[in-house]
């Protein structure tokens, strides 16, 4: 008999095989989907799928669909072949990853499930482009985006709609990048509704602001924020604005290694 930590009801485990699979992509565009997508994917499932493309070319990944069974079952990413110091990043959950793009020529993903329990799975799309394009930033939920294109010098502007108030940079540059490579400046903002604060972020970069920002956030406000990073990574954190109301307003920043106050 074996349970996971969530509490859920134990369930009775015999040694079922795993479904291995392994996908080798090339060509100018495709897709990627999770075995059965989207009626679940199995159990114990270790899939790898290895997009390829010609020199002086990236590969962006777009996500129409993304549900695996949260913190439990994992899609990592690769920037290159699938080897631990090529990842990128991890994605479990069911909320809609933003857009990938590489830069390398070499885009991998491997999904790993565990004994029980699956959701829906994932279905993403792939295109090759010139190594010279940062190709699209992504869309963001409850949000505008303006710009159609998405090569060196090309910007993008990004609003929300009504209701919800944005959060990070509102204009994304391409730029050069390393490796004769293009890069967006900042990272996708969000949108985050007028009411809301706090949150858990991933990935390999972000920004956290305070409600409103750059307008005044609002009296009795308690916002939390998590970040997770991998096992042996660090964490650096770097203000870019900060004002609070001397001797009333704090922010308190606490971590593994002891906590500090402003």
């Amino acid at each position: 008999i074996s349970s996971k930590s969530s509490g859920r009801t134990d369930l009775c485990s015999f040694s079922f095989p795993g479904q291995n699979c392994t996908f080798q992509l090339q060509g100018p565009n495709g897709t990627v989907e999770s075995p059965g997508f989207p009626y679940g994917y199995p159990n114990y499932a270790n899939c790898t799928w290895t997009i390829t493309a010609e020199d002086q070319h990236r590969i962006q990944l777009v996500f129409q669909s993304f549900a695996l069974e949260e913190d439990f079952d994992v899609l990592s990413v690769f920037d290159g072949p699938p080897q631990p110091e090529n990842l990128r990043t991890r994605l479990t959950g069911f909320q809609l990853p933003a857009t990938i793009v590489s830069v390398a020529t070499t885009l991998s993903l491997r999904l790993i499930s565990d004994y029980a329990v699956s959701a829906q799975g994932f279905h993403a799309s792939y295109e090759v482009l010139p190594s010279h394009t940062c190709g699209n930033p992504g869309r963001l939920p409850n949000g505008i985006q303006q710009g159609s294109t998405f090569n060196l010098g090309d910007k993008v502007r990004y609003s929300c709609n009504p209701g919800f108030f944005l959060e990070g940079h509102a204009v994304l540059t391409c730029h050069a990048g390393s490796e004769n490579s293009a890069t967006w400046d900042f990272p996708l903002p969000s949108c985050r509704a007028d009411d809301a604060c706090g949150g858990t972020l991933r990935g390999q970069s972000g920004i956290i602001s305070s409600p409103h920002f750059p307008s005044e956030y609002h009296n009795n406000a308690d916002c939390t924020w998590t970040i997770l990073a991998e096992l042996g990574d660090t964490i650096a954190l770097v203000f870019i604005d900060f004002q609070l109301e001397d001797g009333y307003d704090f922010l308190e920043v606490t971590g593994t290694e002891g906590s500090s106050l402003w």
